[in-house]
């Protein structure tokens, strides 16, 4: 399905009530299109956890304006199959993410104190504290 409200009508059919009801929970699956407007975007909430987040954000169940209970997992589940039919994992995702240098490479903060014959800390020594973020260059401290 391509919008939100096509979702909500189908919500509409299968719970009741007017399509106000359910277009919010509908909408935060697709908030994601604001970062990534093609089908990507369903990356970020598109599976099992990301029905898991809509119920935490939304409560178990909503109320109706036909006064039902509809539980919330449900409708995130409608929504999912609607638009992919079945339920991935996060995991089914990220499979098909490529791994890039950038992702690999690590930058630690903390480099190693200079420890000056196991006496580091003492009156008057410099202490490497951390590299500057983004220059490398050790940011020093006497103590």
């Amino acid at each position: 399905m391509a919008h939100c409200y096509y979702h909500a009508l189908s919500s509409v059919r299968k719970w009741g009530g007017p399509v106000d009801d359910y277009l919010p929970l509908h909408q935060w699956f697709d908030q994601s299109k604001a970062i990534l407007a093609d089908p990507r975007h369903r990356a970020l909430r598109h599976h099992t956890e990301g029905i898991f987040m809509l119920e935490s954000m939304f409560g178990a169940t909503i109320v109706n304006a036909d006064g039902r209970t509809v539980p919330v997992r449900l409708v995130g589940e409608q929504h999912v199959r609607e638009d992919l039919g079945f339920i991935p994992s996060f995991a089914d995702w990220a499979r098909l993410i490529s791994s890039a240098a950038w992702m690999l490479k690590g930058n630690p903060l903390d480099e190693p104190a200079r420890a000056a014959a196991g006496n580091a800390g003492a009156a008057g020594d410099e202490v490497l504290v951390r590299s500057r973020a983004g220059d490398g260059q050790p940011v020093r401290i006497a103590i």
